[in-house]
């Protein structure tokens, strides 16, 4: 970010300006110059209000000519140092805990039904909610969030963090069937449960997204949602896609098919989860719904997290200011001895 500190100071630009319109307008009233070639090289023909005459070709006539540019060129670099030009970094200081949030997502068999559209695509259920996730994630300030990822086993992907370029990276690699192609729900909540005890926070919540039922693992929804409910963590559930059968694309001896396969979810256990923890149960059957389910948690769990935000700038004025003076000074020097005008 470039800015002056003293903008005012800008005005007096127009002052050197003007006056070496005018002096060289005087100038070429008084004199005129034309190159004339000699056998022995050039002299300059000067016409004047007096008459004419031959000047013999030095770089010091020529430099006469363009001393009054010179100087104005130092004169008004040293104006733009007046003016206190800087250049800033944009800094953030968060000087409170924020929320600890954990993002608990599905990478079972089942999110690669292909029965959601991203920019008018076609796309599986994971890079539908990889897209809305991220969003939400960049749109948080302040917060520590941290990564958790289940099939048939559960793991943490990323610990609680505010570095949400790093999460979002992670989140955008993330391959289906990575951690198994069942569904460990319970496991899910004991690790995102842990992450939690890490990290002391104003408020800990955990966002569970699951297309599937609870089928593996080795501790149960239902003891995951009470010890939840004790710690006073509040689980919001979000079930992706739809029940009944959706489409896949599979190979086969053919080539690359769509066939339609039975899905079933367990709605009851995510809404009976997020009533014991004091969350709420949605239904992400598209994209559109799934981004405004996420607007609407963003919305909910906000907190008064103070954040100093401010621009630390750096000064430029000598820049402008060294080689200014520098011109000013040897405009000066050459006009009081090589240089010098006669009356």
């Amino acid at each position: 970010m470039f800015r002056f500190a003293s903008p005012w100071f800008l005005l007096l630009l127009i002052l050197p300006w003007i006056w070496l319109l005018i002096h060289t307008a005087k100038n070429t009233k008084r004199f005129s110059f034309k190159w004339l070639p000699e056998p022995s090289g050039h002299s300059i023909r000067v016409s004047s209000l007096t008459g004419t005459f031959r000047v013999p070709f030095s770089f010091a006539v020529l430099a006469a000519r363009f001393m009054p540019l010179v100087k104005v060129l130092g004169l008004s670099l040293m104006i733009i140092a007046l003016a206190r030009p800087q250049a800033g970094e944009r800094k953030i200081n968060v000087e409170t805990k924020g929320v600890n949030i954990v993002l608990a997502l599905d990478l079972s068999g089942s999110m690669k039904a292909l029965d959601f559209k991203r920019d008018g695509k076609i796309v599986t259920r994971l890079d539908a909610v990889k897209g809305v996730v991220s969003d939400f994630i960049m749109k948080r300030e302040g917060d520590r969030i941290g990564l958790v990822v289940f099939g048939t086993h559960a793991f943490t992907q990323v610990p609680l963090t505010r570095d949400y370029n790093t999460i979002a990276f992670m989140l955008d690699h993330l391959k289906i069937g990575a951690a198994g192609p069942s569904t460990a729900i319970g496991d899910a909540l004991g690790i995102s449960l842990k992450r939690l005890e890490d990290i002391p926070a104003k408020s800990n919540i955990i966002i569970l997204l699951t297309d599937g039922k609870s089928n593996a693992g080795e501790l149960s929804w239902h003891e995951a949602a009470k010890i939840a409910a004790q710690r006073k963590i509040k689980i919001h559930t979000i079930g992706v896609g739809s029940r009944g059968k959706v489409p896949f694309l599979v190979d086969s001896l053919f080539g690359k098919q769509y066939v339609y396969r039975q899905v079933d979810m367990d709605w009851d256990a995510l809404d009976s989860i997020a009533k014991q923890t004091g969350g709420t149960f949605f239904k992400a059957k598209d994209t559109n719904s799934l981004a405004s389910i996420y607007k609407m948690i963003d919305s909910m769990e906000k907190t008064k997290v103070k954040v100093d935000k401010w621009v630390d700038y750096k000064e430029l004025y000598t820049l402008f200011l060294i080689p200014g003076l520098l011109l000013y000074l040897v405009c000066l020097g050459l006009g009081s001895t090589r240089l010098l005008e006669l009356p």
